[in-house]
């Protein structure tokens, strides 16, 4: 006969690395927490889940409820687990990301009094975060930089037409590195995942540039290469 464990309840809970990139630059969603513990630090979205319902819905309402953004989709990228990272006892977080394009400003409105408030805040500002959250966030980040190395990741940032530059310029904010202007753009347009519009920049006081499209039909293709723009 096999042994009969006790019955217990576990407890976990949800964090979100949400990552958005809006004028140049590269930007994680943040809450002000209203509750203690670390109540009015800085922290990623983040909750317990509750008993009777599955870890994805979970991480779909407990941004929706931090944060007022719905429809989301995030990937789980890791679970943390260390025995004293909560100190109100052990609690086990598994950790969710997601890359949108923000367009200007995407209305955040907490739902739950959880959250004073959410923001967008540059990854060069990140303040002291509650818990361990720059733990969570340092392995969400590490996470994009390999991953964009080899899926087409960078256009879900991306306004839906762009020129060669800001998508080069998103490549070196997430791989911190310069890249050769020359090399970037050869690679890129050899791939054959953009369409080249017959538009130009509108409003810039500098030489309008062109602007690309990404080709969806080609995204199949593209998964079963490598990018090595970061190599």
């Amino acid at each position: 006969m096999g042994t009969i464990l006790p019955k217990f309840d576990s407890v976990f809970s949800i964090d979100c690395v949400i990552f958005g990139f809006d004028e140049g630059e590269l930007k994680i969603l943040l809450i002000e927490r209203n509750e203690e513990p670390f109540k009015n630090w800085w922290a990623l979205p983040g909750y317990i889940v509750e008993q009777d319902e599955s870890i994805d819905h979970a991480a779909e309402r407990i941004l929706y409820e931090l944060t007022g953004l719905r429809g989301i989709y995030m990937d789980q990228f890791y679970t943390f687990g260390d025995v004293n990272r909560h100190p109100q006892g052990r609690v086990i977080t598994v950790a969710y990301y997601a890359m949108i394009r923000l367009n200007g400003t995407k209305d955040l409105k907490p739902i739950s009094n959880y959250a004073s408030k959410a923001v967008w805040i540059t990854l060069n500002d990140l303040p002291k975060l509650a818990f361990d959250h720059e733990k969570i966030f340092s392995k969400g980040f590490e996470k994009i930089s390999h991953k964009i190395s080899y899926q087409p990741i960078a256009f879900e940032l991306l306004p839906e037409k762009f020129t060669l530059t800001q998508l080069q310029h998103l490549y070196e904010v997430i791989l911190n590195k310069k890249l050769d202007k020359r090399n970037f753009r050869k690679k890129i347009l050899n791939y054959g995942i953009l369409k080249e519009l017959d538009e130009k920049q509108k409003g810039v006081s500098y030489r309008a540039a062109k602007l690309y499209k990404f080709d969806r039909r080609k995204h199949a293709k593209l998964f079963q290469k490598e990018i090595t723009f970061g190599r």
